[in-house]
């Protein structure tokens, strides 16, 4: 009994020592090669993505992030009218409309991102519909979001806080009430032209105080009132612009993360026909 006890035992010890050591790999070279890439499956040659540190307090930007407003001053910023400074009040750490000095934007443009940017109607906001607290975050400063106080104040769908302006409500109301402040955390993957023709629409994920309000939704075009939506070509990059809409609404903490690909690639590109050839295509309603 004894013996076969220490059989047992060594088993164990050696096949504990062959899973830790499998454990322990960086990887393999003999597995398959994944649809449509250069990697195998666990490939030991595929790169590390870099290292980046969260925030110690959620909604605070990461490590890696470009701050466009820190509750100091405008200097990221400037006037989307005039190209002057930008002329909104700054003050306990925020940023406020002064109506009728007009829209501002940065000074720095982006394309593919992760943007944060919080937002707050004051308490004391007067009016109804679209004249309660009336404001919009421009996309490349063209693809507007809706900032608006829409607790218990109802508007069309899609002119209420969180829309897609003009183009798609938010699936669900995720605002607080005036007074209190708001957070809008999106992911953003830019249209891209060829010359004049559009080869990819705009996609947009919203996250509302921490509620999912649209997931990978195509943008039809350029946010307008009363319009149609449509695209017009434009580079890869552009400002965040801010509307002033002639209300008093603040806005802080303001950052963003530039989005590249997967494995260091320079820019996010939709892998579905690649890893699923055989699907079927979406067919062109043109004639």
């Amino acid at each position: 009994m004894r013996a076969i006890a220490v059989g047992l035992a060594l088993v164990a010890i050696l096949t504990v020592g062959f899973f830790m050591g499998v454990m322990g790999q960086l990887g393999y070279e003999d597995t398959p090669f994944l649809p449509g890439q250069k990697w195998r499956i666990h490939d030991s040659k595929r790169p590390q993505p870099p290292v980046v540190a969260p925030a110690s307090i959620p909604g605070n930007p990461p490590s890696d992030a470009i701050i466009l407003f820190d509750g100091k001053d405008l200097s990221k910023w400037r006037s989307a009218w005039t190209g002057g400074p930008a002329r909104w009040k700054v003050e306990n750490g925020y940023m406020e409309i002064v109506p009728g000095t007009g829209d501002i934007q940065t000074v720095e443009e982006f394309g593919d991102c992760q943007l944060h940017i919080e937002w707050m109607i004051p308490e004391d906001v007067k009016g109804s519909g679209q004249g309660r607290g009336n404001s919009g975050i421009f996309l490349m400063g063209r693809y507007e979001i809706q900032v608006l106080d829409s607790y218990e104040n109802r508007t069309y769908a899609d002119g209420m806080a969180a829309a897609i302006y003009g183009q798609y409500p938010p699936l669900v109301n995720a605002c607080r009430k005036p007074g209190e402040w708001q957070t809008y955390d999106i992911i953003w993957i830019a249209p891209r032209f060829e010359g004049e023709k559009l080869v990819r629409p705009g996609y947009l994920t919203l996250i509302h105080n921490g509620v999912v309000v649209h997931y990978h939704t195509p943008i039809m075009g350029l946010t307008r009132h009363r319009r149609l939506p449509t695209y017009q070509p434009h580079p890869p990059v552009g400002p965040l612009r801010i509307q002033d809409h002639g209300f008093r609404v603040r806005f802080r903490n303001i950052w963003y993360r530039p989005l590249k690909g997967y494995d260091g690639e320079p820019e996010w590109r939709d892998l579905t026909f690649v890893v699923f050839p055989d699907l079927p295509r979406p067919q062109s309603s043109a004639k």
